[in-house]
């Protein structure tokens, strides 16, 4: 038996991918006979710095984890003592989730400290190197974080390609982005959709997750527009808080003419409601402009429903285009012609090739590649 660490968030944040996937990770250790908690956070981003309405969570607390919100993004005295508390437990190893530059200075200097003070491996499990919106100094914080790691586990040719890029001699290990399979078992469509009070046969696409710019959310809406999609009467979901202001989008949809094809859920959707929304979609679309890997990807596969991704970042390396869904451009012809050719087949036609692919994305896979760079470092 390992005694394990994992720093990142989790609850009673609500930070979406990431601390759902701590939490799942750390039910997966703890399944093999591992002793594990997690280090979050008691303050993970100021308020000025935070996009959403709420950092916290709504949902029970997860069963069987041994969680501590103890990290201070922002005090560096709290990260000398929450790096020396972990020290005192003397762990085997120490998980780090790496997401974005201004966690480089909290995460890294805990890192350093607890690797000058004990000989304990260090793994970091990227999601990304470059951030999505880029700043000044994104690249000076982050190699500040690196040199506080042994070994990289990335999920996209993309991190791997950028952690080479600023440090070429790291040690990692690239595996896919593992299940979302925590949020219940898939349910019918007709019973999701009732629950959400939608049209039994209408035709819908879900956009999931938080809204941010290099989502793409704007080139959807404008796909959207197309004749032949309003001629179907394609309908689109978008489930998930806006990271930015809403207004373009909502005056975009209106002088489109589009209020009765787009339907926008603005609020963090539950755990709890994720199958319902996940379930009740013929599709899910994901029209990045970047990207890194996706969560959303995963969730699609967990509840066996096909894709429309485009072709930035790993989102193509997850999805096999017209078996597990199709790949389109990151632009508003090519989304809009994706969409028509979806709907013009027999969206089952994906299932056997969702069962055969979610096979890649199996937490126990996962494990085993943590084990594998564990004994390499």
């Amino acid at each position: 038996m390992q005694k394990i660490i994992i720093i990142g968030s989790a609850y009673p944040l609500r930070g979406g991918g990431i601390a759902t996937f701590n939490e799942r990770l750390a039910e997966e250790l703890q399944s093999t006979n591992n002793k594990v908690s997690i280090y979050s956070f008691s303050l993970q981003y100021p308020s000025l710095l935070f996009p959403g309405s709420s950092q916290y969570s709504t949902d029970p607390a997860p069963k069987n984890l041994d969680i501590h919100a103890v990290i201070n993004s922002i005090n560096p005295l709290n990260w000398l003592k929450v790096a020396n508390k972990i020290v005192r437990e003397k762990p085997d190893l120490v998980i780090i989730r790496y997401w974005i530059p201004f966690m480089a200075p909290c995460l890294g200097t805990i890192a350093r400290i607890i690797r000058k003070k004990i000989n304990t491996n260090i793994i970091c499990i990227a999601d990304n190197i470059v951030p999505h919106e880029k700043r000044i100094a994104d690249q000076l914080l982050t190699k500040y974080f690196m040199k506080s790691i042994h070994g990289f586990i990335t999920m996209s040719n993309q991190v791997t390609s950028d952690l080479l890029t600023l440090h070429p001699k790291a040690k990692y290990i690239q595996t896919a982005h593992p299940l979302y399979d925590n949020f219940g078992p898939m349910i019918e469509k007709r019973e999701a959709r009732s629950y959400l009070k939608l049209e039994e046969n209408k035709k819908i696409l879900l956009f999931f997750g938080f809204i941010r710019e290099y989502k793409g959310l704007d080139l959807l809406i404008e796909a959207m527009s197309n004749p032949a999609i309003k001629q179907q009467e394609i309908k689109l979901i978008v489930a998930g808080e806006f990271y930015q202001n809403k207004q373009p989008y909502l005056q975009r949809i209106q002088s489109l003419s589009l209020e009765n094809s787009i339907i926008i859920i603005d609020e963090f959707i539950s755990n709890e409601l994720v199958k319902y929304y996940c379930c009740a979609a013929d599709a899910i679309i994901q029209p990045y402009k970047k990207a890194t890997q996706s969560g959303v990807t995963p969730l699609a596969y967990h509840f066996e429903v096909p894709m429309i991704v485009t072709n930035v970042g790993g989102l193509p390396e997850m999805v096999k285009d017209g078996i597990s869904g199709l790949i389109c451009e990151p632009n508003v012809s090519s989304i809009a012609e994706h969409i028509i050719a979806f709907f013009s087949q027999d969206p089952s036609k994906f299932k056997d090739g969702i069962k055969i692919e979610k096979n890649r994305f199996s937490w126990k896979s996962f494990v085993e590649h943590i084990k594998t760079l564990q004994s390499e470092i």
